[in-house]
């Protein structure tokens, strides 16, 4: 069935809003026309867009859906959902699943039961080790062939230099990206929060900052030895980012993702013991906060992402040293971001779109994350203007693990449309 979406407030290429009507036919756009143009509306389903926002499909390159085999915190059916609700309609899923995503098998499963959701597309990572234990490497063939969008470790890094240049050689070869969660585990184990002040005052061992510089510096050198395009998972520190701005300057294949969260907390915002502010990487200082802000802006950091990780109530309430790792994301991303950044003038419009749409297309060398005739119609709209309370407890995902339950926002998705089919839409949207 075709699909026309009237009154639809389009970015232009000077990043100003402009009214316009989109069709799409078989799963493509087909027009973004000039508002007041007859349209044959005969047959369409039509989405009246009442001057909302309207912009390509949100991607998040970094996403947890917990299945198989943690389906107590996630599955990929309600992962996909509060994707959708989020406004994304591509995510890339990490495989620190159990059995870990390191067999052709179990990204098959992953890939049958996202269609079987039918709500967003997903795109699953590999492992880069068996396991995830850092000691042999996967099939990277087999895993491509599968439908595997590139190799990670996400939730440990490979310890192993050797280890990562062959994994980094090999998908060179492949024309592959490896994916790095940066860490070395040697200062880190048994930490639960950044080094700092909060540390310090709740006698807890802080993760400094050079456990992940370390191991971003390491492999820039193998990335440049190698030629592999190499991928830096949630950056949050100022030593991090001056080594991938300094990479980047000489012309080594490194691209970069940043998460809200780490756009928007430091260590100094914590409450208290809470494990829904415990996350991996940790809440830094101030001044990583702003370092993470500005390579943003300037382009050193290439794209956003949420590291969407829920996990239930009761594996939080264990408290912060005992607790796991993570917060969700998907549903807060866009309205903390545009609230805090865009409405207070800090960010165009424009630049926060682009981040979350054609500059994670650019990166992984995807077809969506353009509004544009010809383009997969994977469209995202959006209410800049409803402020609404952040609830956990009316979140599509089964956790409600987030620091950010109270804060007011605006920004808010009201629908996801996937190769011209929604997904996902508030019903004042569809009324």
């Amino acid at each position: 069935m075709p699909l026309i979406i009237t009154n639809a407030n389009v970015l232009n290429a000077d990043g100003e809003l402009e009214l316009k009507t989109i069709t799409a036919q078989d799963g493509i756009i087909s027009g973004i026309l000039d508002q007041g143009t007859a349209v044959n509306l005969e047959g369409a389903e039509v989405i009246d867009a009442a001057g909302k926002l309207v912009t390509p499909g949100f991607i998040d390159m970094h996403v947890h859906l917990r299945e198989p085999g943690f389906e107590h915190k996630e599955t990929i059916a309600t992962g996909s959902l509060s994707a959708a609700k989020g406004g994304f309609t591509t995510i890339a899923c990490m495989p620190n699943t159990r059995p870990v995503t390191d067999d052709p098998e179990t990204v098959k499963l992953v890939l049958d039961k996202a269609k079987e959701a039918g709500l967003v597309k997903v795109l699953p990572y590999a492992a880069i080790t068996v396991n995830e234990l850092g000691r042999e490497l996967t099939d990277f063939a087999a895993l491509k062939e599968a439908g595997a969008i590139g190799f990670t470790d996400d939730g440990v890094g490979v310890q192993s230099a050797q280890m990562m240049k062959d994994a980094m050689a090999l998908a060179a070869s492949m024309n592959m990206p490896v994916i790095a969660h940066c860490e070395d585990n040697s200062l880190v184990e048994g930490a639960p929060v950044a080094e700092g002040e909060f540390a310090r005052k709740h006698g807890l061992k802080g993760i400094p900052n050079e456990s992940e510089a370390i191991h971003v510096g390491r492999d820039i050198l193998l990335a440049e030895a190698t030629g592999v395009h190499y991928h830096v998972c949630h950056v949050s520190t100022e030593q991090s980012i001056r080594l991938i701005r300094q990479a980047k300057e000489i012309g080594i294949n490194v691209t970069a993702e940043v998460c809200p969260h780490h756009l928007l907390l430091s260590e100094e915002d914590i409450p208290g013991l809470d494990a829904n502010w415990k996350m991996n990487p940790p809440l830094r200082s101030r001044r990583d906060v702003e370092a993470c802000i500005a390579a943003l802006q300037d382009g050193t950091i290439d794209i956003v992402v949420t590291d969407h990780a829920p996990h239930s109530e009761e594996e939080k309430a264990k408290g912060m040293q005992l607790a796991p790792f993570g917060i969700v994301g998907f549903e807060t991303a866009f309205p903390l971001l545009y609230t805090k950044f865009v409405e207070t003038g800090l960010w165009t419009l424009q630049m926060l779109v682009q981040r979350m749409t054609a500059d994670p297309a650019r990166v992984f060398g995807l077809k969506t994350g353009r509004l544009e005739v010809g383009a997969p119609a994977d469209i995202t709209i959006v209410d800049l203007e409803t402020e609404k309370t952040v609830d956990p407890s009316t979140f599509a995902t089964k956790g409600r693990n987030t620091p950010f339950g109270g804060w007011s926002l605006k920004g808010w998705p009201a629908a996801a449309i996937v190769d011209g089919k929604i997904t996902w839409a508030e019903e004042r949207v569809l009324n």
